[in-house]
C-alpha cells in the first residue's frame, strides 16, 4: 500500500518531514524448465523489486532457480518463494484437494529447495507467495491457506506471506503472527468481489500500456480499481504484481516503473533484501 501523505498542523515545528509515497512491484520469475523458457527474467528483474521465484513444484528446474536467485541478488531484489502445488504439468493451475498436513509438508519442501540456491546467492528467502491454483485457492479455503500458514510458521515465523487482500491467507497469516502483505495485479482483471477472473476467460489478462499503467497509478494512489462488470472496489496494496508470462511483460514493468516516478511514488520491497 502507498505510503498516505498527511498534513501537518500549521505551525507544529516538532514533526518530521513527510516520507514519500511508495509501493513495491513483484514479478513471477524462475518458470522456465529444461529446454522450455517462459518470461525474460533478465529483463524484469532490472525493474521489479521482489522476485517471486518459483520452486520446481510448478516450473523452475535447478539451473533456473539457481539463476534466478542469482541475479535477484546481484541487483538487491527481494526474493520470494513461490509455492505451488505439485504440478508440473498443468503449471500449477489445476485446483487439488490434498489433505492439509501434506500441504504443509509440500510447502516446506519447496522453501527449503529455494533456500538453499538463494544462500548460494548471498541472499535469503524474505516472503512467501503462493501460485496459480492455490494462490485461488487459499483465498477462500482455509484448511488449506492453514497449511500453508502452518509451513512459514515452521519455517521461519520472520518470513511475510504475501496474497489477497481479505483472504482466507492472510487472515491466517495475522492470526500466527507472521507479516501478512496485501498485494494486487496490474495485469489481471478483476471481479466485482475482489477476486480475480478466471484465466479462462478472455478478458482475464490486461495486455495494454495504457491501461495496466492506468490500473497501477489508480490503484496507488486512489486505492481503488475498475471490475470486469465496471464498479469501482477498494484495493489497498502494499505490493504490485506483473506476471512473467503477459505479452510485453518487461515494457509493462518499465512504463510502470516510468509513470510511478512522474508521479512521485518511490518503488521499494517491502522485504528488503539482506546485505
Amino acid at each position: 500500500m502507498a505510503g498516505d501523505e498527511r498534513a501537518q498542523p500549521a505551525g507544529d515545528q516538532s514533526a518530521g518531514p513527510v516520507a514519500p509515497p511508495s509501493v513495491d512491484l513483484n514479478a513471477d520469475v524462475g518458470e522456465s524448465f529444461g529446454r522450455w523458457t517462459l518470461g525474460d527474467d533478465d529483463g524484469l528483474l532490472h525493474l521489479v523489486t521482489s522476485a517471486n521465484i518459483a520452486c520446481g513444484f510448478h516450473a523452475g528446474d535447478p539451473p533456473t532457480l539457481r539463476r534466478a536467485c542469482a541475479l535477484a541478488a546481484f541487483r538487491g531484489v527481494a526474493i520470494g518463494a513461490q509455492v505451488s502445488y505439485r504440478d508440473l504439468a498443468g503449471f500449477g493451475r489445476r485446483f487439488m484437494d490434498i489433505d492439509p498436513r501434506e500441504l504443509t509438508d509440500d510447502v516446506l519442501y519447496q522453501l527449503g529447495a529455494l533456500e538453499a540456491f538463494a544462500r548460494v546467492a548471498g541472499s535469503r528467502i524474505g516472503y512467501l507467495k503462493p501460485h496459480g491454483a492455490l494462490y485461488n485457492a487459499v483465498v477462500r479455503h482455509e484448511a488449506q491457506a492453514a497449511a500453508v500458514v502452518q509451513a512459514v510458521v515452521e519455517y521461519d515465523p520472520a518470513l511475510a506471506v504475501l496474497g489477497l487482500p481479505g483472504s482466507a491467507l492472510l487472515a491466517a497469516a495475522e492470526d500466527a503472527g507472521l507479516r501478512a502483505v496485501p498485494e494486487a495485479f496490474a495485469d489481471r482483471a478483476y471481479t466485482a468481489t475482489g477476486t480475480l477472473v478466471p484465466r479462462s476467460r478472455p478478458d482475464a489478462v490486461v495486455t495494454q500500456v495504457e491501461a495496466v499503467v492506468a490500473r497501477v497509478l489508480r490503484m496507488v494512489t486512489d486505492h481503488e480499481l475498475v471490475a470486469d462488470d465496471r464498479s469501482v472496489i477498494a484495493v489497498r496494496a502494499q505490493s504490485i504484481c506483473l506476471h512473467a508470462d503477459t505479452p510485453g511483460a518487461v515494457d509493462l514493468a518499465r512504463a510502470v516503473r516510468d509513470a510511478l516516478a512522474a508521479h512521485g511514488i518511490a518503488v521499494r520491497p517491502f522485504a528488503p533484501a539482506p546485505a
